[in-house]
């Protein structure tokens, strides 16, 4: 008896309402990385709009080669191509759109607030639900991105944690006991991606990311390179950077790129 709940590219076509974003669906049981596989496909030339999905990760990626726990049939493990025609200038902004997208669909199908800690989580109730990992590659001759991978992986299902993320990381379910249907939730996402990426030079997500920002207003404490930084989180500025106010008085401006590690400060 086929799992109601089990992904499928003709389930996730059902709900995508995007017009390039999906239009080639891959949908795996099993992969090391959907991003090293995504990577791999936007080098041999896939389309803009391709989708690489498994149902199980085993070396899924994290943001400066840390793991991501993927349990088998528990969350969505994706990773979109894109070929975007903007200017090189804003490819900072692709992994703040694409957490306002991943958080705009949850929230519809769940109910409930999601936050964003910047850059690139996705929080509700205090723990992690989501991780977004963009890599990209140049075209040096054009002084353009060639491609983007976009890695989307979220908690939807109850699973088992390892011991070591088990107080910090959660899913969906857990918090607000609703089963979410992960076909549905994969093309709202799409959806709202596309529309955010066509619209990144007018910077149409960047209202809906501060409003979701979970570190504004802390302390915090940052690392960039080999320099520590603590400081009050005080917005996040045009160009999706963190602004801290450190104890000086004066304001500094991380930038995703560089700044390695960012949490709260224990008082």
């Amino acid at each position: 008896m086929k799992n109601k709940n089990e992904i499928s590219a003709e389930g996730i076509t059902a709900f995508n309402t995007s017009d390039n974003i999906g239009g080639e669906v891959l949908v795996f049981d099993e992969l090391p990385s959907t991003n090293t596989y995504a990577k791999e496909l936007a080098a041999k030339g896939a389309a803009h709009g391709t989708v690489v999905i498994a149902d199980h990760q085993t070396g899924g990626k994290g943001r400066l080669g840390r793991r991501f726990e993927s349990p088998s049939g528990a969350g969505i493990y994706m990773s979109i191509i894109i070929r975007p025609e903007f200017d090189i200038s804003l490819a900072p902004f692709i992994t703040s759109a694409a957490a306002v997208a991943a958080a705009e669909a949850a929230e519809k199908l769940c109910g409930s607030d999601i936050r964003i800690k910047w850059v690139n989580d996705l929080y509700l109730s205090g723990r992690k639900i989501c991780g977004i990992l963009t890599e990209t590659a140049l075209n040096a001759e054009m002084k353009r991105l060639d491609y983007a991978v976009i890695g989307i992986g979220i908690n939807v299902l109850k699973s088992d944690f390892p011991d070591e993320i088990r107080d910090t990381a959660t899913s969906i379910e857990a918090e607000t006991g609703k089963i979410i249907n992960r076909n549905r939730l994969c093309g709202e996402i799409l959806g709202r991606l596309e529309y955010y990426i066509n619209n990144i030079e007018k910077k149409e997500h960047l209202g809906g990311y501060r409003r979701r920002e979970l570190l504004t207003g802390n302390y915090i404490t940052a690392n960039m390179g080999s320099e520590k930084f603590e400081g009050l989180a005080v917005g996040i500025d045009g160009n999706a950077n963190l602004i801290i106010k450190l104890s000086d008085g004066s304001l500094k401006s991380l930038v995703s790129g560089e700044a390695n590690l960012c949490r709260l400060r224990r008082q």
